[in-house]
């Protein structure tokens, strides 16, 4: 089995990425599997080799290790590109030259989750009505009318369909720049990646790249996501508004309290101690483990 670690080196970890960290760690060891780290740091406005040097040393602190580390995203780019083009090349791809403003009108569908459902707007542009527009274009696959669907391990069955639920999705943005969905599955097909464990807000995502694993060729590995950390009042944990930065938590925290938290929090342990990632792994497993989010607040000591 092998499984991966993808974190985005765009500022100082949170207790979040530590959890999804300490998860995907933990089932790749209880299964003696190998460990993949791999930085996605596609957008070069947010993301710093400063984070990314942090980022490997707090891991090492919480002794999350990893057996090998794949290349960077941001020195991938002729590869996705090579992708983007056998895509093209089929047909598969085409132009958006909308707008933000007009892709998230009042009128435009959105998802249960609250995301734009894409109404297909450019699909059908003539080469002419093409040749009329002075945005630089993003690029999006065409997803057909179809229920693409799987078992989470944790979660249970997910399914949508493509093209009510979704809409055709950007694969390269009008900066060049390959998107998230394109770069996610190309870097786990070639890494092997076996099994994926990451947070439940990119569950929505699953269906969407398993069509790109159809198209490409390759095998989807199993999916295993797990709940989000929230305040108390239900806010998921977030970089951008600083909660429990991990720079401050290791100035009065040891690795073993954070671990201790997370896996008494997350049902792993039946009572708060600290516990090291390795003594860890012989207390995991997933019938232990709950679903649902988890209001971190009320288990910090």
């Amino acid at each position: 089995m092998i499984g991966r670690f993808a974190p985005s080196p765009s500022g100082r970890m949170h207790l979040g990425n530590v959890f999804s960290a300490m998860a995907a760690w933990l089932c790749v060891r209880k299964e003696k599997g190998t460990m993949l780290l791999r930085i996605e740091d596609l957008d070069p406005a947010r993301c710093k080799e400063e984070y990314a040097l942090q980022l490997k040393d707090d891991l090492r602190w919480l002794g999350l290790n990893w057996d090998e580390e794949q290349t960077p995203q941001s020195q991938r780019d002729k590869v996705y590109r090579e992708v983007f083009e056998s895509l093209w090349e089929r047909n598969l791809v085409y132009p958006c030259y909308c707008s933000r403003d007009a892709l998230h009108g009042a009128s435009a569908p959105h998802a249960s989750d609250g995301t734009v459902i894409y109404a297909g707007t450019c699909r059908n542009l003539t080469e002419q009505e093409r040749a009329l527009q002075t945005k630089a274009p993003a690029y999006r696959l065409s997803v057909p009318d179809e229920t693409w669907g799987f078992t989470d391990l944790l979660q249970g069955k997910y399914e949508e369909n493509l093209q009510k639920e979704c809409g055709d999705f950007i694969i390269r943005r009008a900066d060049g720049v390959a998107a998230y969905q394109l770069a996610v599955v190309v870097d786990d097909m070639a890494g092997g990646v076996s099994q994926v464990v990451r947070g439940r807000d990119l569950l929505t995502s699953t269906p969407r790249q398993k069509y790109l694993y159809s198209l490409l060729g390759g095998t989807a590995p199993e999916y295993l996501h797990v709940p989000l950390l929230t305040d108390e009042s239900g806010r998921r944990l977030s970089k951008r508004d600083g909660d429990l930065d991990l720079g401050e938590l290791r100035k009065s925290h040891s690795a073993e309290e954070i671990l201790g938290t997370l896996a008494y929090s997350w049902g792993i342990l039946e009572h708060f101690e600290k516990i090291s990632a390795e003594e860890l792994v012989g207390e995991f497993s997933l019938q232990k483990v709950k679903k649902e989010n988890i209001a971190i607040r009320n288990f910090l000591v």
